[in-house]
C-alpha cells in the first residue's frame, strides 16, 4: 500500500458535445454498458465492480474534463485529505457530504488543485460483485494521465494531498502510485495542463489486439501501438474518440508494493528507433500528440 488514503481510480466525468453519439460509440464500439441515465448525463460501466467508469455530460462544442474521481480507503481518509489541502494552493469545492445525486451514492468531497484540475474523492460508493472477465470488454479504469506545465509541483501536490508516491520518472512522464497498479495517475511533462489520456483495463493481450481491430473497422485507427510500455510493463493500443479524447486499451499492468524501487529517465531509455519494449510500435502520430494537448478541465468557480 502506497497511499494511506487513496485506494484507486474510480471514474472520469467528461462534457461531450453529443450525448447520443457518445453512447453509440462507447457502448457499440468501445464495449462499455449503460449503468444509469440522468438528465443530460449518461453513466457507463465495465465488467468490474465499479458502479460506473465514465460519466458523460451533455456539454458545449468542445469536450472537457468535469472531474477525476478517486476512491478513498475509508471515511476518515476523506477528512484527512481535506486537512491535507491546507497550504497546497488547492481549493476545497465541497467538503465531505452524502452524494445523493450520484447513482453510485456514498460520501464524497471535491477540490481543485493549484493548476485547475478537479478531483472528487469518494468512499462507500456502490460496488458490484466482479463478473468473470468478458471477452473484449473493459473491466475498469487503470490510470489517467494528466499533462502539467509544472511537473515537480504537481508531483509534490499528489504526494502531500493524496499520499501518492513516485513509481518511476521518464523523460516525458512521472508515474504516480497509490496501490497495486504501477501507476494510477501519471503526469505528462508538457507546457499545458490538458488531459493526456484515459486507460481502460482489458482482460488480456488478445482483447487489446481484437479491440484494435474492432476500432479500426469502425473508423478509429490505432494512433499508437500495439506495444508494451516500460514503466508499468503494460500492453497498449491508443485511439482518439469521436470528440478528440485520447483513450487507451491496456492489459497486464505491473503490480507493485512498497518494496518497488523507483527508476529515473536514464533507466528508461530505448535504443534509437524504439518507443516501447518490443521495438515494433511506430512512434505516436502527430494527430495523437495534438489530441493529447487540447482537452482541458472545465473552469470551476
Amino acid at each position: 500500500m502506497s497511499s494511506p488514503w487513496i485506494e484507486g481510480l474510480r471514474s472520469v466525468a467528461l462534457h461531450v458535445p453529443d450525448l447520443a453519439r457518445a453512447e453509440a460509440f462507447y457502448t457499440g464500439t468501445w464495449q462499455l454498458e449503460v449503468a444509469h441515465r440522468g438528465d443530460g448525463v449518461l453513466y457507463l460501466r465495465g465488467t468490474g465492480g465499479d458502479a460506473y467508469l465514465l460519466a458523460l455530460h451533455q456539454g458545449g462544442e468542445l469536450p472537457q474534463v468535469r472531474q477525476v474521481t478517486l476512491r478513498a480507503r475509508s471515511r476518515e481518509a476523506l477528512d484527512a485529505i481535506a486537512s491535507n489541502l491546507a497550504g497546497t494552493g488547492a481549493t476545497l469545492l465541497a467538503a465531505p457530504h452524502p452524494l445523493t445525486r450520484d447513482p453510485a451514492g456514498g460520501v464524497g468531497m471535491k477540490f481543485k488543485d493549484p493548476h485547475g484540475r478537479v478531483f472528487q474523492v469518494v468512499h462507500g460508493d456502490e460496488r458490484r460483485t466482479d463478473a468473470p472477465p468478458a471477452r473484449d470488454r473493459p473491466i475498469r479504469l487503470t490510470h489517467v494521465v494528466l499533462n502539467s506545465h509544472a511537473v515537480d509541483e504537481t508531483q509534490a501536490f499528489l504526494e502531500q494531498a493524496l499520499g501518492f508516491r513516485l513509481a518511476d520518472r521518464t523523460g516525458i512522464m512521472a508515474f504516480m502510485n497509490c496501490a497495486g497498479d504501477h501507476h494510477t495517475i501519471a503526469i505528462g511533462i508538457s507546457d499545458n495542463d490538458a488531459l493526456n489520456h484515459i486507460a481502460f483495463l482489458m482482460p488480456d493481450f488478445e482483447s487489446v489486439m481484437r479491440g484494435g481491430g474492432r476500432m479500426k473497422d469502425a473508423g478509429f485507427p490505432i494512433r499508437w501501438g500495439p506495444g508494451r510500455h516500460g514503466p508499468g510493463n503494460n500492453l497498449f493500443n491508443y485511439f482518439i474518440d469521436p470528440f478528440g479524447v485520447v483513450i487507451e486499451y491496456t492489459a497486464e499492468v505491473e503490480q507493485i508494493d512498497d518494496s518497488y524501487a523507483s527508476h529515473g529517465p536514464e533507466h528508461w531509455k530505448w535504443p534509437p528507433g524504439r518507443v516501447d519494449q518490443w521495438g515494433i510500435s511506430p512512434a505516436p502520430d502527430a494527430t495523437l500528440k495534438e489530441a493529447q494537448r487540447r482537452v482541458f478541465f472545465a473552469p470551476q468557480p
